[in-house]
């Protein structure tokens, strides 16, 4: 049986919540699935939608679509993916304000994200990858690319240490979340409850640039009279608690703190994200 042939992407508007074109695209290209992870697809470009859905589907994933934010976000409740590939302009509520719905929800805030989008100015890439997205990709863009970037995404959230589980480990760094403990290279470490909570955040969400307010908002809960300043002064006591596994923890000039794997030494400070790899 032939093979079906990849939707041809024109100047086409979106509209609307449903796309039952790129559901059936997607269900004509799925081969054997060689996975069970599932990539939901929002964009109100049908086409668009429609070639995404078709190459994810032919690669094994299992795909489903929604063309507004609102509809993204009660498709998450109803059936949460493993990986949202998402467009910035959209009907309803826009990328920006999905992103930060997913990474606000205990329940979401695991989920990968890849940005798609037509935004290619370096404030919008940086607006991305600061609010969470693990990836950034403008268009016009290669589906095989996105293809890529998403397995990559995928395999850098399931790999040892950045699932959830009673052990959390990083490098030489494991944090034991049952009894609350941290330790390095086996030796406990000894961390007020408010460094816990700032040093678990930022390892969970490794690899994404935490603003300084979204670190305040999570580990401080807001409060009114704390100031930005606190979070560098609490960041600077942590990594010299930690040792070497504080070089781990990663300024972003301009931006705020993120945690990288553990890999070769490296200057503390890093630039500013980019979009892609």
């Amino acid at each position: 049986m032939p093979a079906a042939s990849a939707p041809q992407v024109a100047g086409a508007t979106g509209g609307g919540d449903t796309l039952p074109h790129a559901d059936m695209a997607a269900r004509s290209a799925r081969a054997e699935p060689v996975n069970e992870a599932r990539v939901l697809v929002v964009d109100d470009e049908r086409d668009i939608t429609a070639l995404v859905a078709y190459h994810l589907a032919r690669a094994g994933y299992r795909v489903s679509t929604a063309a507004s934010g609102p509809a993204a976000l009660a498709a998450i409740v109803a059936e949460p993916p493993d990986l949202v590939v998402l467009d910035l302009m959209l009907p309803g509520r826009s990328g920006y304000e999905v992103l930060a719905e997913i990474r606000g929800r205990e329940e979401t805030r695991q989920l990968g994200v890849i940005v798609l989008t037509a935004r290619r100015e370096e404030p919008d890439r940086l607006k991305g990858l600061a609010g969470g997205a693990d990836d950034y990709l403008t268009k016009p863009f290669s589906p095989d690319e996105l293809v890529l970037r998403v397995g990559a995404v995928l395999r850098r959230l399931q790999a040892p240490g950045a699932a959830a589980g009673p052990v959390l480990k990083a490098g030489a760094l494991a944090i034991h979340r049952a009894a609350h403990e941290v330790t390095v290279d086996g030796a406990p470490v000894e961390l007020t409850p408010l460094e816990y909570r700032l040093l678990l955040l930022l390892v969970e969400r490794r690899g994404r640039v935490q603003s300084r307010p979204q670190l305040l908002e999570s580990v401080w809960a807001s409060q009114p009279d704390i100031q930005t300043r606190t979070v560098d002064m609490h960041v600077q006591r942590l990594r010299a608690k930690l040792g070497a596994a504080g070089d781990q923890i990663e300024t972003v000039r301009g931006f705020g703190y993120r945690f990288r794997a553990a890999g070769p030494e490296r200057d503390r400070e890093a630039p500013a994200p980019r979009g892609g790899d």
